[in-house]
């Protein structure tokens, strides 16, 4: 399968998913039955997304290592960090005032007529790891092999930074061996990431189709408007950043918006980050962003920068007040807005992390937990505009970011139509761009005779 053909087949495969699910659903005598045979399906998603997740570690590992030790000094990581944070603020900010804005004008909650449920009933949803006591202790890892068993990639960059400026300390007394040995690591992880791309679109397949044999395609009618609601805010949301990145990077993020089509359907398909991270930073590579940032940038982005999810919890908090008839004043919106500014940066490594913000932030605002339980059945079809946003989010801060240090090169001749005309394989056809950038700067070191 030919890597530029892998959106039509993740297309084909979503179309597909969302037929055979429909068709297993009908066919189901009752939920029970249903569920089962979902079962079979999510047993076939959950193999391709435990082939992604074996990826992330390494390659989290890996590539901000060598970006650290590539950088010319260690001001540089500094200012790329104080930047990126700059950019995830604003942008999250941003995204919860959106959120916020859209739920007010359209009142998805108000018309619902739908019976409450029962003010005591329990979400079962741990809400305790948002806890600031208990969030930031665990930013730090207690050992690296533990960080990595479970993918916790805040705790990977930690110990990342800490390794990546110790080998560039000892860097001479270590030799280039170990250094080599880490650009060897990227390069073999990102071949390791293309074999398991090829498995996308079947587990897009079976994700799609265990979500909808499971709910069925009725539950998308019975909260039709709640759903085209926040996917109308999600619009503006992607219409805000393309704006913002326009601004910097100009008519170029229209070609970014080209090459991460990818990594946002198996975003979307699959509503997993995880699934879409090595493919994000492949085509980032592509688009001409330098390693150093993208290994940098982009694991604090999945852990400080999730736009599409934080305009879904202050969307989802005003959804369960409309639901119940409770008034929220323009005050309260505003603290409710600043308390998930700071509550949000907890997600990264809690399960099912937007619906526990949600969850945990009810009770603060006097509004019953249980109504969560509203949104619980359709959760999964939110869930992948959220995800698939948060790729786009973080793609174009990584690129803006680039830009702003300097790094952000030409497009790789491998990318799309350069490789297909001359005929050359993505490896290839980089290395040939590699050689290009070196004989442009020896011609440009000549003197003039």
């Amino acid at each position: 399968m030919k890597f530029n053909k892998l959106t039509t087949w993740i297309g084909v495969a979503l179309v597909l998913g969302i037929g055979a699910g429909a068709l297993c659903h009908a066919s189901a005598p009752d939920a029970a039955a249903a569920k089962e045979l979902g079962g079979y399906f999510s047993m076939v998603a959950d193999i391709f997304l435990r082939l992604v997740k074996m990826i992330i570690a390494p390659l989290v590992f890996a590539t901000l290592v060598a970006g650290i030790v590539g950088m010319s000094d260690g001001k540089s990581v500094g200012r790329i960090g104080a930047r990126a944070m700059g950019w995830f603020v604003t942008a999250s900010f941003v995204s919860l005032l959106l959120g916020l804005v859209w739920a007010n004008l359209l009142h998805p909650g108000t018309s619902m007529h739908l019976p409450l449920p029962d003010a005591h009933a329990a979400t079962h949803l741990k809400t305790a790891s948002l806890n600031f006591k208990e969030f930031l202790p665990n930013v730090f890892p207690k050992s690296i092999f533990d960080a990595m068993a479970s993918n916790a990639v805040l705790q990977i960059v930690v110990f990342s930074l800490f390794f990546g400026f110790a080998l560039r300390a000892v860097r001479e007394r270590a030799g280039e061996a170990m250094v080599s040995a880490i650009d060897g690591l990227v390069h073999v992880m990102i071949k390791v990431t293309d074999y398991v791309m090829l498995f996308a679109p079947v587990g897009v397949f079976a994700a799609v189709a265990a979500a909808i044999t499971v709910q069925g395609l009725g539950v998308l009618g019975t909260f039709a408007r709640f759903i085209a609601s926040f996917y109308l805010g999600l619009s503006s949301l992607w219409l805000v950043l393309v704006l913002a990145g326009y601004l910097v990077l100009k008519g170029r993020v229209f070609r970014l918006l080209g090459l991460v089509k990818e990594p946002t359907m198996i975003a979307f398909s699959t509503a997993s980050s995880e699934a879409a991270y090595p493919k994000t930073m492949e085509q980032l590579k592509k688009f001409g962003v330098k390693s150093e940032v993208t290994g940098f940038v982009l694991p604090l982005g999945y852990a400080f920068n999730l736009d599409g999810s934080m305009m879904y919890q202050a969307f989802a908090v005003l959804f369960v007040a409309q639901a119940y008839g409770v008034e929220m004043s323009f005050a309260t919106q505003l603290s409710l807005l600043l308390f998930l500014m700071i509550s949000s940066k907890g997600m990264a490594g809690v399960s099912r992390a937007s619906l526990v913000v949600v969850a945990a932030t009810l009770p603060m605002f006097g509004l019953p937990e249980a109504g969560l339980l509203l949104i619980m059945g359709v959760d999964v079809f939110l869930d992948m505009g959220r995800t698939a946003t948060n790729v786009i989010g973080n793609s174009l801060a990584t690129s803006v970011i680039a830009k702003w240090e300097g790094k952000l090169g030409p497009e790789e001749i491998g990318s799309e139509a350069g490789a297909g005309a001359a005929g050359l394989s993505t490896e290839g056809a980089a290395t040939a761009a590699h050689a290009m950038d070196r004989a442009h700067a020896v011609r440009v070191a000549e003197p003039a005779v």
